[in-house]
């Protein structure tokens, strides 16, 4: 039987880059399995040339929604009717949201609340509400050089007239050449120092308020637990700092003892002084 996690992802291509998309795949990949993938936009819009070639080479399927006026949101309705309809179908354990919009916040607070993971995938200043919402969110942004949606080689001059299409089928897409890869693509951020760590006070009170909320009675906290207790508490994840796993930042920081046990590690805060410890 396969036990992998069953995931529906939805881009919000109205609202996302394809220069992240690879990461965002990869991520997935080790998350479980995409069995649904759906990208969601006015495909006759000249602003989503630039994803004819990734959905066709990442066998994602174009969702066509028409944009009834220029400050519509009619995508985001389309996206949200076939979160419901995939929810329902009771053939999904989690799902990807692939957007930067806060509008989506309320779709992942419903999600969450009839069991399932919610992974959202956006820039790091995407609206805390909707990161506060998603089960993780991953930081995904693209360095500014890069354009959002249309190909690096292309002046916006020259890109094509809206090209009509039938509103009926979910695969048409708009007939246009072939678009250039992005010149830039996303990548992991980065690992943080030491100084930028402590410098970010919202995850120094996150690891301190885990740790001295999982400790026992000799003081000390389990790795597992506090690793537990951050997840249950909001969309944290080291990955947006650099690094893999929570032990290597917790070290990072230089706040905390660590000691082996057997097959566990525990930790406390050090006593007045950073100490360094692997």
């Amino acid at each position: 039987m396969d036990d992998r996690l069953r995931i529906a992802l939805l881009i919000d291509a109205d609202n996302a880059s394809t220069a992240s998309l690879e990461y965002v795949l990869d991520e997935i990949a080790s998350l479980g399995v995409a069995n649904v993938r759906r990208a969601y936009g006015d495909w006759g819009s000249p602003h989503l040339r630039g994803w004819r070639e990734a959905l066709l080479s990442n066998a994602i399927q174009p969702m066509q929604q028409i944009a009834y006026t220029s400050k519509g949101n009619a995508s985001d309705m389309a996206m949200v009717i076939d979160a419901m309809d995939l929810l329902y179908s009771g053939r999904f354990d989690a799902f990807a949201l692939m957007s930067s919009d806060s509008d989506f916040t309320p779709l992942a607070m419903h999600l969450r609340a009839r069991g399932m993971q919610v992974y959202g995938f956006g820039r790091a200043k995407t609206p805390m509400a909707f990161k506060s919402a998603c089960t993780t969110f991953f930081h995904v942004d693209v360095p500014e050089e890069a354009p959002a949606s249309l190909p690096a080689s292309m002046p916006a001059a020259d890109l094509p007239k809206t090209v009509a299409i039938e509103a009926s089928t979910s695969e048409a897409l708009p007939v246009a050449p072939p678009a250039t890869a992005p010149s830039v693509v996303a990548r992991p951020p980065g690992k943080r120092t030491a100084a930028e760590l402590l410098g970010d006070a919202s995850l120094i009170n996150l690891l301190r308020s885990a740790i001295e909320a999982t400790k026992g009675e000799d003081g000390w906290s389990n790795l597992g637990a506090i690793t537990t207790h951050i997840a249950n508490r909001g969309p944290f994840t080291p990955k947006n700092h650099g690094y893999k796993t929570l032990k290597p930042l917790i070290v990072a920081t230089g706040l905390f003892e660590l000691h082996p046990k057997g097959n566990h590690v525990r930790m406390l805060p050090s006593k007045g002084r950073r100490k360094k410890t692997t």
